[in-house]
């Protein structure tokens, strides 16, 4: 059998020799990467990827943003041809413009089989029933998780164009066990239940599979699915973005957390300001770069998400990359106010501590040159005041807390937007 070390190392070669084939041939071709590298820079001479993270750029959004300006509307990051590429998606907006995205068959076909590694993780089979509650759109994770879960041979119901009450009852009439939806989403299905006097308790659910924003790894979150719907360890955690594709799943143990699957992503984790590589354990944003996506590929993309890392090996002696606590919040989303550090992440995990508040609502503004955050509520006053003091002792921080009539607050299918910055 062969020794550990010696094995790390074969899959090391073989990941960055088959990497650096492809990085050469990408180069050849992509305009937009060639403008991207320096005259200087001897990549050829890349023995590994700590040189390549060493000395390769990093990739930021505004340049694809930028690119997309200069050459509307596709931009200019294609390997090839555009008669081959098939695939049609883009970003949310929800931070900075939204972009278009296109992919050849070959790499829709790899993030379909990072999506089925994902599936394989949360326990789907063929013949698993799974109910997919959004609406369709260009939105490029839910397709692939679609059509990943049509591929590994489960019952896929689209749930677009209907009601939250008809999403529930859906769910329950064909005792759907897997459940796709962002953690937004999943709070509103617990809401409208409690609101319709929908009972949950009958169910077939074995996971619901969340992604689109930070919240599946909140104990609060987790704690409330599974005491709504009866169930233990249902919510399981999916990190990807439309820029990199399907990235991670929820770390074994089901406690939340994220893994990276390495055999697809080479994954770093840099300081904000010095943009130097962090320690594990250390806050830092999560740099990643696909190993398998070469029509539209980006090279150590800053993904903005702030992450603490854990390095390790599984049960198998293989390496591990994991998120403790999963995406942690947005580098842009940082509000400093007095001093204090907020994320959108942490101040939601003190709200959902409260199973009074149906949906709430963040206000950052300036009052005499200085951040200040409010938060409206719908719930009643009492639990408005409970919360106000939960969200003191949690930030050293008076964040006054108003309250809202029920539903005079936005709803969200997709990302939550709760945070409303003043001018």
């Amino acid at each position: 059998m062969m020794e550990q070390p010696e094995a790390d190392f074969l899959q090391k070669e073989r990941r960055w020799v088959n990497f650096k084939s492809k990085l050469e041939e990408m180069l050849a071709k992509n305009s937009f990467q060639q403008s991207r590298m320096p005259q200087s820079l001897n990549w050829q001479a890349w023995r590994g990827f700590e040189d390549f993270s060493r000395e390769c750029p990093l990739t930021a959004k505004e340049e694809l943003e930028k690119d997309c300006r200069i050459h509307p509307p596709l931009g200019s990051n294609h390997t090839h041809s555009l008669n081959r590429y098939r695939r049609f998606s883009s970003t949310s907006g929800t931070s900075g413009r939204a972009m278009t995205w296109m992919d050849t068959q070959e790499d829709w076909q790899w993030m379909l089989g990072n999506w089925d590694r994902v599936l394989k993780e949360a326990g789907a089979t063929d013949a698993s029933i799974c109910f997919f509650a959004f609406s369709f759109g260009p939105f490029l994770g839910f397709w692939t998780a679609y059509e990943a879960a049509i591929q590994r041979g489960c019952v896929c119901i689209p749930g677009g164009g209907q009601s939250t009450e008809a999403r529930l009852r859906a769910i329950l009439d064909h005792q759907v066990e897997y459940l796709f939806c962002t953690p937004t989403y999943a709070m509103r299905l617990i809401d409208t239940a409690k609101r319709k006097k929908v009972s949950l308790r009958e169910n077939s659910l074995e996971k619901i599979i969340v992604a689109g924003e930070c919240g599946g790894s909140i104990a609060e979150i987790r704690q409330a699915m599974d005491q709504t719907w009866g169930g233990e360890s249902l919510l399981f955690d999916h990190y990807g973005m439309t820029e990199v594709g399907p990235v991670a799943y929820e770390t074994p143990g089901g406690e939340g957390g994220l893994r990276i699957m390495l055999e697809s992503y080479h994954a770093e984790v840099i300081d904000l300001h010095t943009l130097r590589p962090v320690g594990d354990n250390e806050l830092g944003e999560l740099v990643l770069t696909p190993l398998g996506r070469w029509g539209s590929p980006v090279l150590r993309y800053r993904t903005g998400d702030l992450v603490r890392a854990r390095r390790g090996v599984d049960g198998h002696g293989l390496p591990t990359f994991d998120l403790v606590g999963g995406i942690l919040g947005r580098a842009d989303d940082l509000v400093v106010a007095r001093g204090v550090n907020l994320y959108p992440s942490a101040v939601d995990s003190i709200v959902r501590k409260f199973s009074e508040v149906s949906e709430y609502q963040v206000m950052v503004g300036k009052e005499r040159g200085m951040i200040e955050v409010k938060m409206r509520a719908e719930c009643t006053m009492e639990v408005a005041e409970r919360l106000q003091s939960a969200l003191q002792e949690a930030f050293s921080l008076r964040i006054p807390v108003e309250t809202a009539h029920h539903e005079s607050l936005p709803r969200y299918e997709m990302k939550a937007s709760r945070w409303v910055f003043l001018d």
